[in-house]
């Protein structure tokens, strides 16, 4: 019998117990602990508040909770003693029929993992779409894990575990996520075209207009065309370009999407997921035959990640009217220039002044991005609403000491170089982290010549500064090129310092970001407001109309621009409910 939100919410506090038996591993004091907080009106919200119970019990019933689940493929998968729930999961992944090689190393692993941490190794083994890992994924997996802090991995196993009670509690509510599987599919299948070089060793990279790059314009162009969209092209610049008209075909649009290009051995979701969610949004409505009161435009930005030329953002710096036509004359590592390789794409230089959008034509940019950091993760919460893209300014600097030898010059003389830089690193990190919301990162560190027994007489660095508004970026900037003085006027060395860059915060329009807090409330789920660290396409769009962004977790700390970048597709559903919702929320408005 499918378990029903209406049943749960009027059962007495033991039947709700009862309800939730074998959701959380023996341990029926989370269903316990989160009766309470009824009446639930979504899943999400069930989902929510388990979780909840969990992280406010205590590290000492965490870990009981942790040590309630069994090994994989351990003693008690052998002898048959798991839970019905257990059971299923380990078979399904595979796990019951295992090579003698990987029971044997499977064995390993348990007992080097347990004699590391003291509990067994938690993993959710039907993965981040729910239809199972494989053996060789399981295995690999145990093996990273093996080298985590035991505080984060304490905390990466209850993760899994809200993963495992995730796909448990579907599974009573009979619930499938089918447009969050599609948007995992999606990302699986364009992830299957990459460059050379990189699809030999199964990496994924796509740069701008490389075979891969193109074959992933068709494969979208082929998507959105099934998805109903009513027209449907590829631009000047390469991107591909989605309407799907209003009841008024002339009405004002939405705009909205993200990138399709990635960094070199980069991940699936990064930029993709923002195109493939509003893609099965407008496929829900094409399929119900509905139509909203105004259109919808999907931009599947061509290049964003700078990978293969120095100019960024092509794709949406485009639709601003930011195209460069001196850029053509850049080349890339192999000397192809900008021009040639989007001749030989067969695109249309000269029409690239015509892409600039009119802004009276729009009623606004949203764009759906995975977080690329671990806070969400952290949190254990699925999605976050951006208030704003930070501001950033970057620096090349060097101090000029004196090179000497190491062993005899005393300590009190030395004019170290290195040892400037390293106190100025130092600097950088307090001073962000005193305004909460600012990061500062010495990304390069090199010691030019440098040798084992020479003081270093000339340090290189890098200066990477962002906050969420261009005034607090300043005033960090401002007190770090200060401290930068003083501490080689104080050590006896120069410095140079040249700006290499400066980008302005992109704050989210407040009814916009409104719109995608009350999406995230009409889920059931609390509204966490977040600035974004990362440049999106978003910060483009900015410039001309009012825009703001939804962030959703990613797995594994939240790690991005690495093949580890991963999502459920729990957590895709829950961005297209969320993108619905904002929909719903303009279609009652007055439309302008």
């Amino acid at each position: 019998m499918v378990l029903t939100l209406d049943r749960l919410n009027a059962a007495a506090p033991d039947e709700f117990v009862a309800l939730l038996d074998g959701i959380y591993e023996h341990s029926p004091w989370v269903a316990q602990a989160a009766a309470p907080m009824r009446p639930f009106r979504t899943l999400a919200q069930l989902k929510r508040a388990l979780v909840v119970a969990v992280r406010e019990a205590g590290r000492e019933r965490q870990l009981a909770l942790i040590r309630a689940h069994p090994e994989l493929a351990g003693k008690a998968a052998v002898a048959g003693e798991l839970t019905a729930e257990s059971t299923g999961e380990q078979s399904r992944a595979g796990l019951t029929h295992c090579t003698p090689e990987e029971f044997a190393r499977l064995q390993q692993l348990n007992a080097d993992y347990n004699a590391k941490f003291g509990w067994p190794f938690i993993l959710a083994v039907r993965g981040p779409r729910g239809t199972g890992l494989t053996r060789a994924e399981i295995i690999a997996t145990f093996e990273r894990r093996l080298a985590n802090h035991p505080d984060f991995e304490f905390a990466e196993c209850l993760r899994n575990i809200h993963r495992i009670a995730e796909i448990r509690l579907n599974d009573r509510f009979g619930f499938v996520p089918r447009q969050g599987e599609q948007v995992w599919d999606w990302a699986e299948q364009l992830a299957r075209h990459s460059d050379p070089g990189f699809a030999e060793q199964g990496q994924l990279t796509v740069t701008y207009l490389t075979a891969a790059h193109r074959a992933c314009a068709r494969q979208l162009e082929a998507w959105m065309r099934e998805c109903g969209f009513d027209e449907v092209h590829q631009d000047a610049v390469g991107n591909v370009v989605g309407r799907y008209h209003g009841t008024d075909p002339d009405a004002r649009m939405l705009l909205t999407g993200s990138h399709y290009d990635t960094v070199r051995n980069g991940g699936r979701y990064d930029g993709r997921l923002g195109i493939f969610v509003p893609m099965a949004c407008v496929q829900a409505l094409h399929r119900a035959g509905r139509r909203l009161p105004f259109g919808i435009e999907v931009v599947a930005f061509s290049e964003e990640e700078g990978q293969r030329y120095k100019a960024t953002f092509l794709g949406s710096g485009a639709l601003v009217g930011q195209f460069d036509m001196a850029w053509l004359d850049q080349t890339d590592a192999d000397g192809i220039t900008l021009r040639e390789a989007m001749t030989q794409a067969g695109l249309r230089i000269e029409d690239i002044p015509a892409l600039r959008r009119d802004p009276a034509r729009y009623l606004g940019f949203v764009e759906v991005h995975i977080e690329q950091g671990p806070v969400l993760d952290e949190l254990d919460l699925p999605l976050g609403v951006v208030t704003s893209i930070n501001g950033g300014v970057r620096y090349l600097g060097e101090i000029v000491g004196m090179a000497s030898h190491a062993g005899t010059t005393p300590m009190g003389r030395r004019r170290d170089a290195a040892a400037a830089a390293a106190e100025l690193c130092l600097y950088v990190e307090r001073r962000a982290a005193q305004d909460g919301d600012s990061v500062g990162t010495v990304g390069m560190l090199e010691v030019p010549g440098g040798s084992i027994n020479v003081v270093p007489g000339r340090c290189r660095f890098s200066l990477d500064l962002r906050a969420p508004n261009d005034a607090q970026r300043d005033r960090l900037a401002a007190d770090v090129l200060a401290e930068l003085a003083r501490i080689c006027e104080r050590r006896g060395v120069q410095y140079r310092i040249e700006e290499a860059m400066r980008a302005a915060a992109a704050p989210s329009a407040p009814p916009w970001q409104a719109r995608w807090e009350r999406a995230v409330e009409a889920l059931g789920l609390p509204v966490y407001r977040m600035p974004s660290g990362a440049g999106h396409d978003a910060m483009k769009l900015h410039e001309v109309m009012p825009q703001a962004m939804l962030f959703v977790r990613g797995g594994n700390a939240g790690i991005s621009h690495n093949p580890l970048e991963t999502i459920t597709a729990d957590d895709a559903q829950l961005c297209v409910d969320a993108y619905t919702q904002l929909l719903e929320q303009l279609a009652a408005e007055p439309q302008p």
